[in-house]
């Protein structure tokens, strides 16, 4: 009897794992708010240099008095090259004589300015308050709002690579609920950050336990579910993401303070580490890390909640080791990372998930984290992108079910380069064109992930399924810290970060045919077991989009 056997006998897809996985989607929800959290946070509103009368234009003060806001800064803030106020210089002395209706902007190149010594006046018409006006990271410190984004990822990242072995070590229940708490504590930290260098320590801290959540929560929820249903509940996990897109939108909308959105976004994870001591361990994590005894206890409790009592109690640790034998005997033998390069077939299936989630998360979030260049209204703009991850999930998920997981990931990742490349032919005048371009590749992208998060967990064996899905998610936040750091080629090419974010993916869409399917196939316990089905389902590459 083989262990997806054994969960139809107990219940399938009973209520606990209806259960199970409601309880582990709804944390799911907040993940968004906090990876696409600086869109709102970070906000950079217009700004100019605070307007200053100097000491010795004091006979001008009655003049000054009456002048209209427009005419002061005419005087006070030159133009920049578009006709429009410089953001980041002021006039070292007042310009009185540009009040003249006769003189002409184009004068003021060769007066004399300085930096805003005094600060800056910010347009608090749309943010209305954010880290960038509190410690006015704007001009010389523009730089300084990347790299808070580019510290969270860089948590990402590590807490892919630290909680993914971690998971396989001791168990993911224990983890989840360590991250849960992490989240919680330092997401309410970063909300109450005296300085920017404290901000960045906690979004990093924060960003650590991201990948704890996202790695831990698919593996639970993945492991205790029937072979049939997969697809449709790792789809419904990638639903809780998409849904959390419009709940950043509405309450960035309703708190624009950015201390207390960063609050609310962080105080639910409280709640979630109060209920996650209720979460069953994975029998099969528990079996192959030699804990049979703990894994009977818990598939009896998973019976009793299914109403399979009399099935539960047929349960013990002896048939328990007759029939899982593999899993027994793979407990025996110490997994590390080198596993996932150990064997032509996991070297195979290692690459190609690397390429996977680095090409999608490298494109999505030189997408997802470029809202205000699309010059439409940024609430507008989030929840168009995330009203696109409905249909394009839902196709998605009817591809992984009907034609198979490796055609959806393929099909998905090209369309998404394709649709990038189409806007360097595109005008800058034409912005809707370009930003029905940007929505299609964005559903895509969100496709892809939906996709990869089902394709991953199948294809690596249980015994280093967390350590493999830990690879890809650190390639995914390799990914996401390069993509902004993509964008600033456009200084010497314009059109060179288009042709990058859109060559990854179709390259990595078409190196996705060379892994084998996984449609309608039980979960490898062992990386000997993996090999082996490789090995006698292995076809080779002809020249068509996805060989069966």
């Amino acid at each position: 009897m083989s262990f997806p056997e054994l969960l139809d006998r107990i219940g399938g897809m009973g209520r606990f794992q209806v259960m199970h996985v409601a309880f582990l989607a709804i944390p799911l929800l907040m993940l968004a708010s906090h990876n696409l959290l600086q869109n709102f946070t970070a906000g950079i509103p217009e700004h100019r240099c605070q307007v200053r009368v100097m000491a010795n234009y004091t006979h001008h003060a009655n003049l000054t008095a009456s002048l209209h806001a427009e005419d002061l800064l005419r005087v006070s803030i030159p133009m920049d090259r578009s006709q429009k106020l410089e953001k980041c210089r002021r006039f070292v002395t007042t310009q009185w004589q540009l009040l003249n209706p006769n003189a002409t902007s184009t004068n003021t190149i060769e007066m004399d300015t300085e930096p805003c010594v005094d600060g800056w006046t910010y347009d608090n018409s749309l943010f209305t308050y954010t880290i960038i006006t509190e410690w006015d990271l704007v001009c010389e410190s523009r730089t300084l709002q990347q790299m808070a984004q580019s510290l969270y990822m860089a948590g990402v990242l590590v807490g892919s690579a630290l909680f993914g072995g971690l998971a396989d070590r001791f168990g993911r229940k224990a983890l989840l609920i360590w991250c849960y708490l992490q989240m919680a504590v330092t997401g309410i930290c970063a909300a109450f950050s005296p300085n920017f260098t404290t901000y960045c320590i906690f979004r990093f801290l924060t960003g650590l336990a991201i990948s704890g959540i996202s790695v831990n929560s698919v593996s639970l929820c993945i492991e205790w579910i029937p072979t049939n249903v997969r697809a449709i509940v790792g789809t419904i996990n990638g639903y809780s993401y998409t849904t959390g897109q419009f709940i950043l939108a509405g309450v960035a909308y309703a708190i624009p303070d950015w201390r207390w959105l960063q609050l609310t976004v962080s105080l639910p994870f409280f709640v979630f580490f109060l209920y996650s001591w209720l979460f069953v361990e994975s029998a099969r994590w528990l079996v192959i890390s030699g804990k049979p005894e703990r894994a009977v206890k818990g598939l009896r409790k998973v019976a009793r909640i299914n109403g399979k009592m009399e099935e539960g109690d047929k349960l013990s640790t002896e048939v328990l080791k007759s029939n899982m034998q593999k899993e027994l005997s793979s407990a025996k033998t110490s997994h590390t990372i080198t596993d996932l390069v150990r064997t032509p077939t996991m070297r195979k299936i290692s690459c190609g998930v690397s390429c996977i989630w680095f090409s999608t998360s490298f494109a999505y979030y030189g997408l997802a984290m470029d809202l205000q260049n699309f010059n439409v209204n940024i609430y507008l703009t989030q929840l168009i992108f995330g009203a696109v991850d409905f249909p394009a999930k839902f196709i998605s998920v009817l591809t992984i079910v009907f034609i198979g997981r490796r055609f959806s990931q393929a099909f998905s990742l090209v369309l998404a380069g394709l649709c990038i490349l189409a806007n360097i032919f595109v005008s800058q005048e034409l912005q809707t064109l370009r930003m029905v371009f940007a929505v299609i590749g964005k559903g895509s992208l969100a496709a892809s992930f939906n996709c990869a998060y089902i394709f991953s967990g199948e294809l690596f064996p249980t015994v280093i399924r967390q350590t493999g899905l830990g690879l890809g998610g650190t390639m995914a936040r390799v990914g996401s810290i390069m993509a902004p750091l993509v964008r600033l080629t456009g200084e010497f090419f314009p059109s060179l970060p288009l042709i990058i974010y859109g060559a990854a993916p179709i390259v990595s869409g078409l190196a996705t045919c060379l892994l084998p399917e996984t449609h309608n196939m039980p979960l490898p316990e062992t990386i000997d077991e993996k090999s082996g089905k490789f090995q006698e389902k292995r076809t080779f590459f002809i020249f068509r989009f996805c060989p069966e």
